[in-house]
């Protein structure tokens, strides 16, 4: 959608500064004026002006010279100088992609003396690496990192631009897919390219998780989607790969930002975090209560992995959100993981089923959770897990 003040009509009443729930909208010598960065077209003003002087255009025309959009592009998260696992499941799946359109991968990289890192994406599978180096960027901030990445995508022009659904890539992404009229596709599990019509196909959940609904942006670029944290494997290390590191430079105005970075606190906690475990052991409904995980932590203590929950068990109150695996949680990729009283309807299969080894523990025999599983035990978890804990005490010495 694009909205423009039409000149001839506007008389400067001011009535649509009132009405703007974002304070997008001033009056400069008897001219509406608006912020674009601020506007989200809500259409508030365009129904009070009396003078028909805003017009809203919602079908805006297809991106110009689509054919010279080229290449897969990704934006590579980075904290404190450390380059986010994320980015390297996305240069996997970027990887893939690029063959089959036949073009090149790159990488976005912004931080403050990162430079050296480039060579990290480039053995990852990056044949190009844009660096924008400066002590502005130490920290993420929304709007200096937004602006320098239009700037990089309009100078640039990528098909594809792909970036992490964490909380900065959802922060981030958002805001230059608006600037730049381009579609965003949002928490995807799958992405593949079309190889008749050459565009991206963007798969992900939908109506609440109950259907899976594959999106294409055909008409304008570039095509762009957020991925969850371990939907994808990680890109093979070559140290012997060679690409091209490009510095650019921004004067100091891209900078600017109403926001600073304070502080930040390092979360303290004794417990594995769900979405680096290599080993997860989730619990339910069929758990009964919080006093029965206990007998799932003694299991994860054992196995030296951590403990997982649905989202009926959250939501119970039984564990804390922070454990919750599935479309409103975490999305897992251990090596293992092991479902106890778990249905398998698909909110939560979204988030786990790229696990390398699932283990169904379930007394439906038809349970969902059984047709993804690798290995299925028909039966009452309060008899099977601690069974199990018991063998794997014995078989590890612990």
């Amino acid at each position: 959608m694009s909205i423009k003040v039409i000149k001839d009509k506007c008389t400067g009443c001011m009535i649509c500064t009132r009405v703007c729930p974002f304070a997008a909208i001033k009056v400069i010598e008897k001219l509406a004026v608006i912020d674009l960065d601020k506007c989200t077209i809500c259409g508030a003003c365009k129904e009070v002006c009396n003078f028909a002087a805003i017009d809203i255009q919602k079908n805006p025309k297809k991106t110009q010279d689509i054919e010279k959009y080229k290449g897969v592009w990704i934006f590579a998260e980075q904290k404190r100088g450390n380059i986010q696992s994320i980015s390297y499941e996305l240069l996997g799946k970027a990887t893939e992609l690029a063959q089959k359109l036949g073009v090149e991968v790159s990488c976005m990289l912004l931080g403050h003396n990162i430079t050296d890192k480039a060579q990290e994406l480039i053995s990852r599978g990056a044949d190009n690496v844009y660096v924008v180096d400066s002590p502005e960027l130490e920290h993420f901030l929304d709007e200096p990192y937004s602006k320098i990445l239009i700037n990089l995508i309009r100078k640039y022009r990528p098909e594809i631009v792909l970036c992490g659904a964490s909380a900065i890539g959802r922060a981030l992404v958002s805001r230059v897919a608006v600037n730049i009229h381009a579609g965003l596709t949002a928490d995807c599990t799958e992405l593949d390219i079309d190889e008749t019509e050459k565009i991206l196909l963007q798969t992900r959940p939908a109506f609440g998780g109950n259907i899976m609904a594959t999106i294409i942006s055909k008409n304008h670029r570039p095509q762009m989607a957020t991925v969850r944290h371990k939907v994808f494997k990680e890109a093979e290390v070559d140290p012997s790969r060679t690409g091209k590191v490009i510095i650019e430079n921004f004067d100091k105005s891209f900078f600017k930002s109403r926001t600073k970075m304070l502080d930040v606190i390092e979360e303290v906690t004794s417990m594995i975090n769900i979405a680096e475990a290599d080993i997860i052991v989730s619990g339910g409904r069929a758990m009964k209560g919080p006093e029965n995980f206990a007998i799932l932590e003694e299991l994860a203590k054992v196995l030296g992995g951590a403990v997982g929950a649905s989202r009926a068990a959250v939501d119970s109150d039984w564990m804390p959100y922070s454990h919750q695996v599935g479309q409103t949680g975490k999305t897992v990729c251990p090596k293992m993981y092991i479902a106890c009283g778990i249905s398998g309807q698909i909110q939560h299969l979204v988030g786990m089923s790229s696990s390398d080894i699932i283990i169904a523990i379930n007394r439906d025999a038809s349970a969902p959770i059984f047709q993804v599983a690798d290995y299925g035990i028909v039966g009452d978890l309060f008899e099977i897990v601690p069974l199990l804990t018991k063998k794997f005490k014995e078989a590890l010495n612990k």
